[in-house]
């Protein structure tokens, strides 16, 4: 199929590039039918999200209770060069996924996302596989998040935790069935409160590490004793201090994983084409003041062997930030911090509900899963969809029986993996995308967002996140850490995707199960999003323009 685009020299202007799309698309290159978007009647959704709520999407997908509780067990195992140095590789390889993705679903912002696309640039197969994966990634993260939730209220009250999750639950549910602008909404807050907690613990470790508190000046205290690195499993050399670095990797993966939602959120955003980029470009911004600078200061101002990082509940208690306040002699912030852990809790347990039905939703459409999980109210809500994963969010009251919370322990524990084969699959997708605008002759130009680097980003990604998956279990072949649960958390979702793609594969090998990179549909929809685009209201107040700026 040829391309209706040619390369220019100059970089294609907005209004000029929209008024030749258009006319190409309706001489009948890159022809529409009536169904584009392979979406029926009742089956549309509703584009209710305003640039700001796609920016702190963007944004609460990155900081988390990760960044907050997860470090904990990094800085312990690995040292506080260690932690830094994990945190800058994986998040290196985020950096790399959302600049694949943010050309892909900045050109395209579909109903279904990456899922759909995959099926556009790749095959039914992966779109198969990589859909059934993320729902499945995300509706085990919705019930982990409200047992964390409750488990951080247990920092103050001794109620039942079942008693916490009803609370949350009801909360998280109401958000997502007041429909899409509510949960921009709600997301918006959520995500600025999670920015203020940051921004102010990283101030206040600063603070702390130049002698505020009763312990006096810190420096690199900690570096030098107990040193920058931690033998890992005591294990001596340069060896253990390896291994301590490489163990941070799934932890940090963890943390970032969340940051592709706004795929999924692009084809109900108001302006896609001009609203992800804008949240795409500032990724990396995010990155490198919330995590590079946030960890390098857990390591100046907590020690890598203090015991607070391994007992007790996962409550604020275990939070580097939360042991360093404590030995500075800081009373009341502690509270504070536990308060906007489980305001982020409630806010991953929210976009957890939002993420999983529309993956479902997207599955629907796609033909991956039942028509009826594509049914959506008059206000664009997926109601099916949404009502099947809040469905499995009862399996958080699991958590509060010992033996059945450890199964949910093994379903929760998989998800960092399957988040890692989301990220693959996107890796893959963006070099199939790639290519074929070369052999279709396509000129870059035409993408509303171009990201340096490429296709090397999405060697990256796809390289690094596959050896991440490979050796995510590397600890238990260690003499004496055999451990069954932890291999089957590790490396059981690597076989299920298998699985589900050649099952697929095997289903469509006479229809569609790969596309050659001269046929991949590049045009399909592109008509009716440019011809929905609106207007952009830039700011024209100074702080209005500096939030434009952070958001």
């Amino acid at each position: 199929m040829s391309s209706p685009y040619s390369p220019s020299e100059e970089k294609v202007k907005a209004d000029s590039y929209k008024g030749d799309v258009v006319a190409t698309l309706e001489d009948g290159v890159g022809r529409d039918d009536v169904n584009a978007f392979d979406q029926r009647k009742g089956e549309e959704l509703k584009h209710a999200l305003l640039p700001r709520h796609m920016a702190m999407i963007s944004i609460g997908g990155v900081i988390g209770t990760g960044l907050f509780l997860g470090t904990a067990s990094s800085l312990h195992n690995a040292g506080p060069l260690g932690l830094w140095l994990g945190y800058l590789v994986m998040g290196s390889v985020c950096y790399a996924m959302m600049m694949c993705l943010g050309e892909m679903i900045s050109y395209l912002p579909v109903p279904g996302g990456h899922i759909k696309l995959s099926e556009r640039f790749v095959g039914k197969p992966l779109s198969f596989a990589m859909g059934w994966n993320y729902w499945y990634n995300w509706v085990i993260v919705l019930p982990a998040e409200l047992s964390a939730a409750a488990v951080l209220m247990s920092y103050w009250s001794d109620a039942n935790p079942a008693i916490w999750i009803s609370v949350f639950l009801v909360v998280v549910v109401a958000i997502n069935l007041l429909g899409t602008r509510a949960y921009g909404e709600a997301e918006f807050w959520f995500a600025s409160i999670k920015i203020i907690t940051i921004v102010g613990l990283i101030i206040l470790s600063i603070c702390i590490d130049l002698g505020v508190g009763k312990q006096g000046r810190l420096g690199f205290r900690y570096w030098k004793n107990p040193g920058p690195f931690v033998q890992y499993n005591k294990i001596e050399g340069s060896l253990g201090r390896f291994l301590g670095f490489f163990s941070v990797l799934v932890n940090a993966a963890f943390s970032f994983i969340g940051t592709e939602i706004v795929a999924i959120a692009s084809a109900e955003a108001k302006n896609p084409r001009k609203s992800v980029p804008s949240a795409i470009r500032k990724v990396w911004i995010r990155i490198c003041l919330f995590y590079f600078l946030g960890t390098f200061m857990i390591g100046l101002v907590c020690a890598s062997n203090a015991p607070e990082l391994t007992k007790g509940a996962k409550t604020a208690s275990r939070s580097p930030f939360v042991v360093a306040i404590n030995n500075a002699g800081i009373k009341a912030l502690p509270s504070i911090v536990n308060a906007a852990l489980v305001t982020s809790a409630v806010s991953a347990a929210s976009s957890d509900l939002f993420t999983s039905s529309r993956a479902l939703y997207s599955l629907a459409i796609a033909g991956s899963a039942p028509r009826i999980f594509a049914r959506t109210t008059k206000r664009g809500l997926p109601y099916i969809a949404v009502a099947v994963s809040v469905a499995f969010s009862a399996l958080s009251y699991m958590s509060v029986q010992s033996g059945a919370s450890t199964v949910f322990g093994y379903f929760a524990n998989m998800t960092s993996i399957a988040g890692m084969v989301t990220w693959f699959c996107i890796g893959i997708m963006y070099l199939r995308f790639n290519k074929a605008m070369k052999v279709q002759g396509m000129s870059r130009d035409v993408l509303p967002y171009k990201a340096a680097l490429q296709p090397f980003c999405g060697w990256w990604t796809v390289c690094s996140t596959f050896i991440v998956m490979l050796f995510s279990g590397w600890s238990i072949f260690l003499k004496g850490n055999w451990s069954t649960s932890d291999f089957i958390t590790n490396y059981i979702p690597i076989p299920f995707f298998i699985i589900l793609y050649l099952g697929n594969w095997y289903y469509n090998r006479n229809n569609g199960a790969h596309i050659p990179a001269s046929e991949v549909d590049l045009t399909t929809g592109l008509r009716e999003i440019i011809e929905a685009e609106e207007p952009e209201e830039k700011p024209t107040t100074v702080m209005g323009k500096v939030w434009h700026f952070i958001s």
